[in-house]
């Protein structure tokens, strides 16, 4: 559904990215991990076509064909963080319905809306402004305007930022439970934990090169130290695999 084919990306005469090759199918989750600096988000804003290169395909065409409009009703994006405003978290939230409005919304703008704030659990914060919430909550507000682009891919750029573990636990519950209604979910994350026990997929990244990229099983100890350089040990609580740094 969408891939990258020898993604190369500079920032000037500093390349970031070197010859990443990538592709994510119908729901699936994919988590992309790796230490700062590694290009995560920047592979992240390739995907998502805010950064302009060559290499990004959707749907086998390349995501630069794409109009802004129709590229929003397929892809969503959810950066690190948003500068809240003067907007309530309604209309927020509403901004997220732009490809699909006319002059002012529909019946069912509205009820999308309605639908994205419910499953954040923030539809009680529906007529504060942005500026008067929490930064956890303006994470969340963040995530339902990307959902109520009703999109086929969901990228997410530290999703669970600024959240407490209650409501990390929630955002990652949502993600998983969009990869089930098949939805792509790509997230990248800090949380090496926390990605290993919800994601179903897992691309490591390291000075702009992908150095692995499998499932549960391509996870060793061995790895985590080539890509953090750190030693750690994998093991397991109530099925759930676990890094522990030694």
């Amino acid at each position: 559904m969408i891939e990258t084919r020898n993604l190369r990306f500079s920032y000037g005469s500093r390349e970031v990215l070197k010859g990443i090759d990538f592709e994510a199918g119908e729901g699936e989750f994919v988590a992309i991990l790796g230490p700062n600096g590694a290009g995560k988000s920047t592979l992240l804003r390739c995907l998502a076509g805010i950064l302009k290169c060559d290499g990004v395909f959707l749907k086998d065409r390349p995501i630069g064909d794409y109009e802004r409009r129709e590229l929003s009703k397929v892809l969503a994006y959810v950066p690190q963080r948003i500068e809240p405003g003067f907007l309530t978290v309604f209309d927020t939230v509403l901004l997220g319905r732009r490809p699909y409005m006319g002059l002012t919304p529909s019946e069912k703008d509205l009820r999308v809306v309605e639908e994205a704030l419910k499953r954040l659990g923030i539809e009680d914060l529906a007529l504060k402004r942005t500026n008067e919430i929490s930064g956890g909550e303006l994470q969340k507000v963040s995530i339902a305007r990307a959902l109520a682009q009703e999109p086929e891919i969901l990228l997410m750029d530290e999703p669970t930022n600024n959240l407490d573990l209650k409501s990390q636990l929630e955002v990652m519950r949502i993600a998983r439970e969009l990869s089930r209604e098949g939805k792509t979910v790509i997230t990248v994350m800090h949380d090496v934990n926390l990605a290993l026990r919800f994601a179903r997929r897992f691309v490591f990244i390291k000075g702009g090169r992908k150095v692995a990229d499998g499932n549960l099983e391509v996870l060793s100890e061995e790895l985590f130290e080539e890509v953090y350089g750190v030693k750690v040990e994998i093991g397991e609580i109530r099925g759930v695999p676990v890094v522990v740094p030694l």
